[in-house]
């Protein structure tokens, strides 16, 4: 892979080397990110574009591989103001030569939002551009290499994958109407390329209209776009699911690329006790179990939320959950365990880290645990945003010994393993 500083110097001449030959930068390229949506359907008050992977936000891949392929001065980030502390933290550790312009605030639809980019790049006059979702950290410089070597004859190109299953068109009641031939569909991907004038006048001609992506302007214009061939790590981060995929791709990336920041594990344990009081029902593991008791504390007492939060904190080493909640603070009586877990794991996505597993044992006579573990799997899940394989949640007894044998409480204990970047 080229340094930073030998791509830049390549640019400069005019020239850059890629894997198919040379590319000769006759072009002045574009390049706008759109960074602007908050992630509802991915489930997180941090939208996905600033969550970290692999030591980096989503934000952060983007930006860097884009740079490798025209002038940072020309690419164009478009973002909510609402969120310049999460972008902020998000370029801080690019590297220095990238000079970015400011960021441009975008629009109410993803539309307006490209518009406003492309605006914010009118002034320095590119020929083509290229226009990215932010929620695609895997893009590769062959598939931009692919869409920028397409523009030579074509007014468009966008990267697509052909489609795989078998497509059904579905009625009323959701009853198969026709089985559609797949051979000629495809999934559409991004970057998508346009010349700069053309997409800059259909979008605002068509200002105020949505549509599902760029190409559709061109082709509501009768403009033929071409398809080039994508790749399916540069598919789209949408849920929380979706993170395990691109956990994968930067795995695999890492070891292909030794020089890419390296990340080391660390190990946390918690381990939690609370008594029983008089009630009908204890929460566990953020779920609501039934019983002749519930466990007394000063929030909702889940004794498995709190020693994992504890295992979490342990293993980045910020102190235990009594110094992030203190017991003394009235704001935290009653309150749902989920929170302090929920803060836990954001402490380690700040950090650039992420939580490779969990594993919970609740320790009791009474109730009985094995019914409701999958439900705990997945809340704890949720909470911490990683997939439920990564999560385990088991109990056992003391064999009728000690407190818990006597059924006078719940202990809980918790291992967890978390990855952080190597700095």
């Amino acid at each position: 892979m080229p340094t930073w500083q030998s791509l830049r110097r390549k640019i400069a001449c005019g020239a850059i080397q890629t894997s198919h030959g040379i590319i000769f930068m006759t072009k002045k390229i574009g390049v706008v990110i759109v960074a602007a949506g908050s992630g509802n359907r991915f489930g997180d008050p941090i939208p996905k574009q600033y969550h970290v992977l692999g030591g980096k936000s989503l934000l952060g891949h983007c930006i860097e591989c884009f740079a490798r392929h025209t002038s940072p001065s020309l690419l164009q980030v478009v973002y909510n103001p609402a969120h310049q502390d999460l972008y902020d933290n998000a370029i801080n550790d690019l590297p220095d030569v990238l000079n970015l312009p400011a960021p441009i605030a975008g629009g109410e639809t993803r539309q307006q939002s490209v518009l406003n980019g492309l605006r914010g790049l009118a002034a320095q006059s590119p020929d083509i551009v290229l226009i990215h979702d932010a929620a695609r950290p895997g893009i590769s410089d062959d598939v931009i290499e692919r869409v920028i070597g397409a523009l030579e004859p074509h007014k468009g190109a966008i990267p697509t994958l052909p489609v795989a299953d078998t497509i059904k068109q579905t009625g009323q009641n959701n009853v198969i109407s026709r089985t559609i031939p797949r051979e000629s569909l495809h999934r559409a991907q991004t970057p998508q390329g346009f010349d700069f004038a053309t997409i800059l006048d259909a979008h605002q001609k068509f200002e105020g209209q949505e549509l599902t992506d760029d190409a559709a302007l061109l082709e509501m214009l009768g403009i033929d776009v071409v398809c080039v061939e994508g790749t399916v790590n540069n598919d789209k981060i949408t849920r929380r699911d979706d993170f395990g995929r691109a956990q994968d791709w930067v795995n695999k990336t890492t070891k292909e690329a030794p020089h890419m920041q390296q990340e080391e594990y660390r190990a946390g344990t918690g381990f939690d006790v609370h008594r029983f009081a008089p009630g009908d029902h204890c929460i566990l593991c953020g779920i609501k179990v039934p019983h002749n008791a519930r466990l007394e504390g000063h929030s909702d007492a889940d004794v498995g939320l709190h020693t994992l939060t504890d295992a979490i904190l342990g293993a980045i080493g910020a102190g235990d959950i009594g110094q992030h909640f203190p017991p003394s603070d009235m704001q935290w009586k009653g309150a749902a365990s989920d929170i302090f877990l929920k803060h836990a794991a954001d402490l380690v996505r700040e950090r650039g880290g992420r939580i490779v597993n969990a594993d919970i044992t609740l320790i009791c006579e009474r109730p009985k645990i094995g019914p409701h573990t999958p439900a705990m799997r997945k809340k704890v899940a949720e909470i911490l945003g990683i997939e439920v394989d990564r999560v385990n949640v088991k109990a056992t007894t003391t064999e009728r010994l000690g407190f818990t044998g006597r059924e006078e409480g719940i202990a809980a204990q918790a291992a967890v393993s978390v990855a952080l970047p190597i700095r």
